[in-house]
């Protein structure tokens, strides 16, 4: 009887997961009752290219890049790692 009770508790979770998913794939596509996309949006192509740019010309510390183009530390070594995975030389 067990044996039986969990595998109506394991289909009822693959069920659960499925709508999950399947919500989560939605409001990717159409975005929140709100409007708004999920997620956090992107950095434009221009800010990331000034903040390599920026760090390439030297002397100044990811805290200052950071805070000149008004974004995270974190994302001023995201920017720079992108250079690094593409195989150009280290800034």
């Amino acid at each position: 009887m067990f044996g039986m009770l969990s595998v109506f508790a394991q289909f009822e979770r693959s069920i659960i997961r499925e709508r999950l998913m399947a919500g989560m794939a939605r409001a990717k596509v159409k975005g929140t009752r709100s409007g708004k996309a999920i997620g956090r949006p992107a950095i434009a192509l221009r800010t990331r290219d000034a903040i390599r740019d920026a760090y390439k010309a030297g002397g100044l510390s990811l805290r200052t890049v950071a805070r000149k183009h008004s974004v995270g530390v974190a994302t001023v070594r995201r920017c720079l790692a992108e250079i690094e995975q593409a195989g150009c030389d280290r800034p």
